[in-house]
């Protein structure tokens, strides 16, 4: 890659010119510093970004000190590393828990590169990634979406089976982390309490990433990551907690818990929390056949009404859940929809966002109730987010959820019994505990729209988009409580070009 640009950030300080600049006593240099293992993401046509993080002692701080730390780094066009394209420094500093990340650009689109960090005399396991594809392309896109990983749930086998898949990028819909422990069976522990430090949430952060399986996956494709609850604590909306009473208090452990998922995720320094907010929606674009936008629907979300307390759990209704006032994604984030909806004419739009949209009546027809930490909590923000499809009509809108801890597809629809606006799918949960299969069956009877779901398997969900058609293949573990377990196909859809709605296809 002759003459290739490239932007280099660690932290967001500077590229070391020389390691003499490390003042202070570095660790030791005869044990592994990356124990969590390296990952991109981001994919541009020109460019992604790298990321690993140095900790000699991942679970008590890292145990790295206060010494910044320079890393190299190298990305080659070959997996052996002959033909090394783009290689630099950067400093892994204490204030980011010495996570390093490499923005790169000048690179070729449509292509797979391979890249590996060295520091205190070692070298990282290598990771591959890929760039998105050119204007003008339209070469299929295939990807997996994922969510909802509790540690203590089940072993992270689906992303051994996901780390085999022939993929150009990982879509992480939230809830990387649990900062609760709670389930019927838990086959492993988090062993400490509900995070509320910086300190804490780097652990948490640690525990997860050693999984074996999931730095598979995070080395084999880049990511495009979102957040959802679990990442902070279990259903807050924006400054609220079900925990904490006071927001001044709640803002604090929310502004810890940004910065850790900032400093484990592969993301740009653009997505670095300031003064306890950070702006991580994002559009992609993947040639002429997908627009890629993911949301942030916590941040800026609305407090739950309708409640007699903080819980978002009971079924209710009121009028307060149809004050117009409400918002999912906050106004800047709205107005940021409508932009891009407006902007991006690809042949495909996936929408990457938290958790089911279409609407669902979880009561009865006769007595309906719905679940205020849904969509269903935000009507007249989701009849914005319609409108705006409606007014600047993207090509075959797709919705790719997470959340709920089951599969579902559907269709999406105003208001029950209209006709299908969009494309909806919940890929699972890589682990974590669905709802009872009298709660799903009820679902289904009492929303047609919902054109097929199960809650008693776990896994993630493979898109596989094309000119002609999308299509989406649910594949589920056998049982999550066995390392062991094969992972297979469980359901197929398709949703046909120029059509919305979901056709359901054989297992």
């Amino acid at each position: 890659m002759r003459g290739a640009r490239r932007r280099l950030l660690a932290g967001g300080a500077a590229m070391l010119a020389c390691p003499a600049l490390v003042l202070h006593a570095q660790p030791r240099r005869d044990r592994n510093p990356f124990t969590l293992g390296v990952a991109s993401g981001c994919p541009r046509p020109d460019g992604v970004v790298l990321w690993t993080r140095l900790a000699l002692e991942p679970l008590a701080g890292g145990g790295m000190g206060d010494a910044a730390v320079p890393v190299q780094w190298e990305l080659a066009a070959d997996e052996g590393f002959r033909q090394v394209v783009a290689s630099g420094s950067v400093r892994a500093s204490a204030d980011e828990a010495h996570s390093a990340r490499v923005e790169l650009s000048g690179l070729q689109p449509a292509r797979d590169y391979w890249y590996r960090f060295t520091a205190l005399g070692a070298r990282s396991p290598a990771g591959r990634t890929r760039t998105a594809p050119a204007a003008g392309s339209n070469a299929p896109v295939r990807f997996a979406f994922a969510s909802c990983q509790h540690y203590e749930q089940g072993w992270f086998t689906a992303y051994r089976d996901m780390a085999t898949q022939q993929l150009d990028f990982v879509l992480h819909l939230g809830d990387y982390i649990y900062e609760s422990s709670w389930g019927v069976r838990r086959v492993r522990r988090h062993e400490t309490g509900i995070p509320t430090e910086l300190h804490e949430f780097r652990d948490r952060y640690a525990l997860y990433k050693g999984d074996a399986h999931l730095q598979a996956a995070h080395a084999a494709f880049p990511w495009v990551v979102t957040w959802d609850d679990h990442e902070v604590a279990n259903d807050y909306t924006g400054d609220r907690s079900q925990r904490m009473q006071e927001p001044a208090r709640f803002m604090k452990v929310r502004a810890a818990a940004y910065q850790a998922w900032y400093e484990h995720m592969p993301v740009p320094a653009s997505m670095r929390p300031r003064n306890g907010m950070a702006t991580i929606h994002a559009s992609y674009r993947f040639g002429d056949q997908v627009d890629l936008l993911v949301l942030d629907g916590r941040q800026h979300r609305s407090p739950h009404v309708c409640l007699p307390g903080t819980s978002a759990q009971p079924l209710v209704d009121c009028a307060q859940r149809q004050d117009a006032a409400r918002t999912f994604f906050g106004a800047a984030q709205e107005a940021w929809i409508d932009q891009q909806l407006q902007a991006r004419p690809a042949k495909w739009t996936v929408l990457g966002q938290p958790t089911l949209l279409t609407p669902t009546n979880r009561g009865t027809r006769d007595a309906p109730a719905y679940w205020m930490d849904g969509w269903d909590g935000y009507p007249a923000a989701r009849t914005r987010l319609l409108d705006a499809l409606a007014r600047h009509r993207p090509s075959n809108v797709v919705v790719a959820s997470g959340d709920v801890h089951a599969f579902w597809a559907a269709d999406v629809v105003r208001e029950p019994g209209g006709p299908a606006v969009a494309s909806e799918f919940v890929g699972g949960a890589i682990t974590s505990e669905g709802p009872r299969a009298e709660t799903v069956q009820r679902m289904l009877a009492n929303n047609p729209h919902l054109r097929w779901g199960r809650a008693d398997r776990r896994g993630y969900a493979v898109a596989d988009i094309a000119s002609e058609r999308c299509r989406v293949e649910f594949r589920a573990v056998d049982d999550v409580a066995d390392a062991a377990s094969p992972v297979r196909p469980f359901q197929r859809f398709s949703v046909a070009d120029g059509v919305a709605g979901v056709r359901v296809e054989g297992a």
